[in-house]
């Protein structure tokens, strides 16, 4: 049984209203919910050997968009804070982004392309271990472009529930304001 993480640490900061936060909190909140509720049921029908009928692979279906939801804001909620401070330019991670991107405003301008891009979504830096590389992708919808095994690094939600409240249609001013407030320190110990 997965249990919603509180993020009420996260009222006040800059850039971001105590009412948008507390209605994405409460959408987060409902995926938490509705991933143990699919799988309650997904385990009921599996108990009653229905595992070949049209509702369980619906639920199952199902059960990726709740579970990566869920999972998605709690990378997003995870890498913000009120006191971010600055990413450390010596570090692993900012060395391997400048290995990749050619330069850490490089890297900044192309994520910054991602999140703006028209449609809903998720931007992302992924780290692909196995290949040991960096990539800003686009996912869409929860569960669809995730790049097999890799490592979601830096998580910013572009759905509007997570912009329109205090920024209207102004994204770009919703990702300046989200870069603003990055966790550095926690997007670095998830590389």
């Amino acid at each position: 049984m997965y249990e919603a993480k509180n993020f009420d640490h996260l009222l006040g900061t800059p850039g971001f209203s105590d009412q948008l936060l507390k209605n994405h909190f409460t959408l987060y909140q409902g995926y938490v919910m509705n991933t143990n509720k699919l799988n309650g049921l997904l385990d009921d029908l599996l108990k009653d050997e229905k595992t070949n009928t049209p509702e369980y692979a619906e639920l199952t279906r199902r059960f990726g968009w709740e579970f990566n939801g869920m999972r998605l804001h709690e990378y997003y909620f995870d890498n913000m804070s009120k006191e971010p401070g600055a990413m450390d330019t010596n570090s692993k991670l900012a060395q391997k982004i400048i290995s990749e991107f050619g330069s850490l405003a490089n890297w900044e301008r192309d994520f910054k392309a991602v999140a703006t891009m028209r449609g809903i979504g998720w931007a992302i830096l992924a780290y692909d271990e196995t290949g040991d590389r960096l990539f800003n992708v686009w996912i869409n919808e929860h569960d669809v472009g995730h790049l097999a095994g890799a490592k979601p690094l830096l998580v910013m939600d572009v759905f509007e529930h997570a912009y329109m409240l205090d920024y209207g249609v102004k994204r770009a001013d919703y990702v300046t304001a989200f870069w603003h407030v990055i966790d550095w320190r926690g997007v670095e110990a998830r590389f």
